[in-house]
């Protein structure tokens, strides 16, 4: 993995940045931190920079919610152009399935479900870890802690509806959660097991992260790596863009939406923003 800085030189000198990101072909985007807050709808901004970038580039979007939480974060604050739409691919629960826009409507390529040994396996899994790391289920909580989203299982330390207020205070250092995710990988070594989000934990099957949906997608684009770019909020060491370093992908980390709005706009290559 390369940020623009270690790029190599072409022949005019050292690459600028707006020259390298315009190369990229397609853009592969976290969700929650990076397009949208979590669980929160994008902004009017990120959503103006979405509906440019693709007019002319293909925007591949990966993350740990289900397919409706795109729907409700992403695609309802998006054009509704089927023209935009058909460059556009999802990805959710960690790319354990994948949607395609066609025939004016969105098609599910792939579901990678977890059978029900595997589920009842991952949630005593869970119930030991979470004793052994000293959780305590909090007295108010916002829907499930625990969820089964068919192709990952899903824990949410204050339910998965919690305000994002309350959700960050809860382990802004994610000392919590790494505890947690070390316990359930000596219970439970044969699954992918990943911390998500703010408060979230995401366990899918055994090869299945983000590195499985950015090589889905080379595949299906015919479309080498290098020509693609990763930008996500959290890939440094433990966070759930981690695993994205294990391909050959260029990568930038980001701190909010506001700067993925500025790397799709500048990654544009249409006529009316290139002047």
């Amino acid at each position: 993995m390369k940020d623009y800085n270690e790029t190599a030189l072409d022949s005019a000198g050292a690459i600028s940045r707006h020259s390298w990101l315009q190369s990229k072909k397609v853009v592969v985007a976290d969700l929650d931190g990076t397009l949208a807050p979590s669980k929160s709808r994008i902004s009017n901004d990120v959503a103006a920079a979405i509906n440019e970038f693709l007019k002319s580039k293909k925007l591949v979007v990966i993350s740990g919610g289900r397919y409706a939480q795109f729907g409700r974060q992403l695609l309802e604050g998006i054009s509704k152009d089927p023209e935009l739409l058909k460059n556009l691919y999802l990805f959710p629960t960690n790319a354990a399935c994948m949607y395609i826009f066609t025939d004016g409507s969105w098609e599910m390529v792939y579901k990678e479900r977890l059978k029900a040994d595997e589920k009842s396996n991952i949630f005593d899994a869970f119930d030991k870890a979470l004793g052994l790391s000293g959780y305590e289920r909090p007295k108010m909580s916002y829907g499930e802690i625990i969820e089964d989203r068919e192709t990952q299982i899903t824990f949410s330390a204050l339910g998965n509806d919690a305000p994002l207020e309350e959700k960050r205070l809860w382990d802004p250092d994610q000392k919590k959660r790494l505890l947690i995710r070390d316990n359930l990988l000596k219970l439970a070594p044969e699954f992918e097991i990943r911390i998500g989000g703010t408060t979230s934990i995401d366990v899918t099957r055994k090869g299945i992260d983000k590195a499985y949906g950015i090589e889905k997608i080379s595949e299906m684009l015919n479309t080498s790596v290098k020509e693609m770019l990763f930008i996500g909020d959290a890939l440094f060491e433990g966070g759930n863009d981690y695993a994205v370093r294990k391909t050959d992908i260029d990568c930038l980390q980001v701190s909010n939406p506001g700067e993925t709005a500025e790397i799709l706009r500048a990654a544009t290559t249409h006529k009316e923003r290139a002047r």
